[in-house]
């Protein structure tokens, strides 16, 4: 059975950090997603479980660093120089095959939120 399910977000100043955590198994690819109030869900990254190739939206890359622990089965999303415009429910999903589009992942956590203020 596949479970997934984020924590780690919460309020941070412009230029903070924070770590978003996804405890996930059972999957082949696991991406993070957002969705800002008001606007469509969109893609910030993904990583196979096997090999670790990782993928980035444009807008979140040399910033954010998505990684996992095989043995903890956690996938994580450590986000640097966050900016208001980073401001979204973030959510952690599963796949059975290696994508970005949201339409094809199958399991999705319940989403966290994520604040960056100006």
């Amino acid at each position: 059975q596949v479970r997934v399910g984020e924590s780690g977000g919460g309020l941070v100043q412009a230029g903070g950090s924070l770590r978003l955590s996804c405890a996930a198994s059972g999957r082949t690819f696991m991406g993070w997603f957002r969705q800002p109030h008001g606007k469509e869900r969109e893609f910030v990254a993904a990583i196979r479980w096997s090999g670790g190739n990782t993928f980035y939206a444009d807008s979140v890359k040399g910033r954010f660093a998505i990684s996992r622990d095989n043995v903890k089965n956690t996938v994580y999303l450590q986000m640097n120089s966050l900016k208001p415009e980073d401001t979204a429910v973030y959510y952690c999903a599963a796949s059975g095959i290696s994508t970005i589009d949201p339409r094809d992942y199958d399991y999705w956590g319940q989403g966290t939120q994520v604040t960056v203020s100006s």
